[in-house]
């Protein structure tokens, strides 16, 4: 771990996220090579984190094997210079093994992801959480989504019982119920917006003091989703209203063509600007021909929108 608790809150509250695809070869083997050099060019840009061996990094399709290759090779190639967080979940134990793997790989901390399948009482996830984040000393991240969904009293105990939870990622949309939250548990937390494609809901996470999202798209349009984050924080609203219109809602349009586009559209997109991490694993799918070039239209759109 290279970063403090303070220094890992802070820098997820602020500035844009990053979260890097996972690379796989021909034969969808990690490709460590190819992981190291997007990391690199990752990490030459302005963002704040990164956050590897995430949702569009598939952390749901890798081995631990392969995570604690990814978590390694982050750490070592971000050298230092940003905080470094992998994911963890599943179920209790798993989660508590990933936990492991990523501080034993020197992450400065997890997002922790929902359980697995079944729903679960409010009391029964608190429980899940609490026993992943007493596992570790590392920063833990909650992530509010699927069947792990948190309501504002149980976050509230979470953040009482675990020292080492710094923050919360949304990735429900329910601005009311996300509000609740930050005004129940205050600062305690640093909260992070964390829908797909979650440019669509930024204005909408600002408003209510959410300063940060995880930009999935910035794999393939680093430059535009840099301006779009930092015209948002200026109160920009007609570039921002541009590139809402013009770009995010036909990429959503798009996204929803099929499930796991979230995803795959993002993979179509490293390989359309010659950054190619393979094809997604299964059960996702890639787009089709016709998918892929109304995917590059977007792209041809976001190359043209000024720094």
């Amino acid at each position: 771990m290279n970063f403090t608790y303070q220094e890992v809150k802070k820098a997820i509250s602020d500035g844009l996220l990053s979260f890097p695809i996972t690379d796989f070869d021909a034969n969808a083997a990690f490709d460590a090579e190819s992981y190291r050099k997007r990391l690199e060019w990752f990490a030459s840009h302005d963002i704040s984190a990164v956050f590897v061996a995430g949702g569009t990094g598939e952390f749901f399709n890798l081995t631990l094997d392969e995570y604690r290759a990814i978590v390694s090779i982050a750490v070592e190639t971000v050298g230092g210079k940003l905080p470094v967080i992998a994911s963890a979940g599943l179920s209790t134990g798993t989660g508590q093994a990933y936990a492991r793997a990523a501080e034993e790989a020197g992450a400065d901390g997890i997002l922790l992801m929902p359980p697995y399948l079944t729903e679960c009482p409010q009391e029964g996830l608190v429980e899940y959480a609490r026993q992943i984040c007493d596992s570790t000393s590392i920063n833990v991240i909650y992530y509010n989504r699927g069947n792990g969904i948190l309501q504002a009293d149980a976050v509230h105990k979470l953040a009482d019982a675990c020292p080492n939870l710094i923050g919360l990622k949304d990735g429900t949309g329910d601005i009311q119920a996300l509000n609740k939250i930050i005004k129940t548990v205050g600062d305690r937390l640093a909260y992070i917006g964390g829908v797909p494609t979650a440019e669509i809901f930024a204005e909408a996470y600002l408003s209510i003091g959410v300063n940060t999202y995880s930009s999935a798209v910035f794999n393939f349009v680093p430059e535009m989703a840099l301006k779009f984050y930092r015209e948002l924080r200026k109160g920009n609203r007609e570039v921002v209203r541009e590139i809402t219109q013009k770009f995010f809602i036909p990429f959503i349009e798009l996204r929803d063509n099929n499930k796991g586009y979230a995803v795959s559209l993002i993979k179509e997109g490293a390989d359309i600007i010659g950054k190619p991490a393979g094809n997604v694993r299964s059960p996702l799918v890639m787009p089709n021909l016709e998918e892929r070039k109304r995917l590059n239209d977007l792209i041809k759109f976001a190359n043209s929108v000024e720094r």
